[in-house]
């Protein structure tokens, strides 16, 4: 664990390094209610770092000063910002990078990924919109992503069930969708949470330079409605969010 000075303050991250050689480096900020030990983040990290990805997690500089609420949007930003700027200087960053996080990581990893120069972006349980105010969304953060992007969400998520999610990323190329068991806390089944995970990873680090923002293992369009492949134990790719190889 390091600390990293921001202009709001240190941040602190904690490097899980694989065993072998490293495919590339994988970002994680949590949400506002927890830190980096948060069970999903936790498996993903594990399943991650076994896979051969380099996984950096990050805490907040308000959770490392001991506040209770997070600061505003832009303020999360900043401070993320400035810790991936010095990781970058550091040369941590190998390989292809993708931010993520859970919930409000998510958020921030959607928003930061084009001027971090971000290869993809993972989210964790990302909060569509406030519990009950579906009309409050927050879609525009997960449509300006332009490059391969991975959603799992919780079957039970009051923030944005998987098919309120579907809805915002059919047709749109390189979007994934995963349905797991569980609600936003995505504590049900951190495993399951981890298997998507690292599956949308499989593809981000088999893409070459140069090839379209399509993630390898997704199944083409059907139609305009999203479908489900794979459902049961280890939860449901919902197919119709993006487009790829032919399965």
């Amino acid at each position: 664990m390091r600390e990293v000075p921001t202009p709001l303050g240190p941040a602190r991250v904690t490097a899980t390094e694989p065993a072998g050689a490293t495919v590339g480096t994988l970002v994680l900020g949590h949400g506002a209610g927890g830190g980096t030990g948060s069970a999903d983040l936790v498996a993903v990290t594990a399943d991650a770092a076994a896979a051969g990805w380099r996984v950096l997690g990050v805490e907040q500089p308000w959770r490392v000063s001991g506040k209770r609420i997070a600061p505003a949007p832009p303020r999360l930003d900043e401070g993320w910002t400035a810790v991936l700027t010095a990781l970058r200087a550091d040369g941590r960053l190998t390989g292809p990078l993708v931010l993520g996080g859970r919930s409000a990581g998510a958020r921030v990893a959607c928003r930061t990924a084009a001027g971090l120069g971000a290869d993809g972006v993972l989210c964790l349980a990302f909060p569509l919109h406030p519990a009950g105010r579906p009309e409050r969304s927050r879609a525009d953060e997960l449509t300006a992503v332009a490059v391969p992007l991975g959603v799992v969400q919780g079957e039970r998520d009051a923030l944005g069930r998987p098919e309120e999610l579907a809805a915002v990323l059919t047709g749109r190329p390189g979007a994934s969708l995963y349905a797991v068991p569980g609600d936003h806390a995505l504590t049900r089944s951190p495993d399951v949470v981890a298997l998507a995970a690292v599956d949308w990873l499989a593809g981000v680090a088999g893409a070459r330079p140069g090839d379209p923002a399509v993630p390898t293992h997704l199944g083409p369009l059907q139609g305009t409605a999203p479908s489900v492949r794979g459902a049961g134990r280890r939860g449901s790719l919902i197919s119709g969010a993006g487009a790829g190889r032919p399965a």
